[in-house]
């Protein structure tokens, strides 16, 4: 016995729908209105099935909206992330995972040579992040004081930074890669000491923290950024050998042929 074919909405159900922009209830309503009359269900079980088909549509809609808002150079996910290879310890990583810092308004900062997890464990945390319904920016530090930079042109760089803050977690990755000038500097600064206390922030750096001074060039600075940064802060310095480059070595050389 073949199944009913489903019929369309009547017009003035699907311009009802249209209007409020039940887009989901909108696509499943006819099917859903066939199964409903062969199987018998009642009209509570069908309106519940039909809220939560219009909800999980809109959770995914907003999860991908702020996947392109944060703005990630890549996607890492924490499934993807080797805990046991890294010299995080386990602990530390199971509660960073659990994001109950960025809940806590809390920092995590990742310290350590390159290729040693800072940047794919700050990524896969945002990603994490935005899956649990948090708002997450990510920017390198270039980028963030360059974005700073274009607000004070026109004095706004406070309201820059009050739109930076409606993100739960702002990361700031590579950290000392190129050094600031005093502007940018004070910049840097100026958001951090927004965030304290308000917003998580992720950071990634290869500087020790005894050796910020190499990249700012005023020590009261330094000092004032690193005072409110560690504050609140779960601290981990990553070590070891690059994983690209171990990656690199086994990786099987192409050979050479003469023709």
């Amino acid at each position: 016995m073949t199944a009913p074919t489903p019929a369309p909405l009547a017009a003035d159900l699907d311009g009802g729908l249209r209007r409020l922009k039940l887009s989901a209830i909108r696509r499943l309503a006819p099917e859903l209105l066939v199964t409903a009359r062969t199987q018998r269900w009642n009209p509570e079980e069908f309106l519940r099935t039909l809220i939560d088909a219009e909800l999980a549509a809109r959770d995914a809609s907003n999860a991908r909206a702020r996947m392109k808002a944060a703005a990630f150079p890549v996607l890492k996910t924490i499934e993807e992330f080797n805990v046991a290879a890294s010299s995080i310890p386990k602990a530390t990583f199971d509660y960073l995972a659990s994001l109950e810092w960025v809940r806590a308004a809390e920092n995590y900062c990742a310290v350590g040579p390159a290729g040693t997890g800072k940047s794919h464990s700050l990524i896969a945390l945002g990603v994490a992040a935005i899956q649990a319904g948090h708002k997450v920016r990510y920017f390198t530090a270039a980028e963030l004081v360059e974005t700073l930079y274009r607000g004070l042109a026109d004095n706004s760089v406070g309201r820059v930074i009050e739109n930076l803050l409606r993100a739960d977690l702002i990361i700031i990755d590579e950290v000392g890669f190129a050094p600031l000038d005093d502007t940018g500097a004070q910049l840097l600064f100026r958001l951090v000491a927004a965030a304290y206390e308000r917003r998580a922030l992720g950071i990634g750096s290869h500087w020790p923290f005894d050796q910020w001074g190499r990249f700012l060039p005023e020590h009261t600075t330094a000092v004032s950024l690193l005072d409110r940064l560690l504050h609140h802060s779960i601290v981990v310095v990553t070590e070891g050998e690059s994983f690209r480059m171990k990656q690199a070595r086994t990786r099987t050389p192409a050979r050479l042929t003469k023709k």
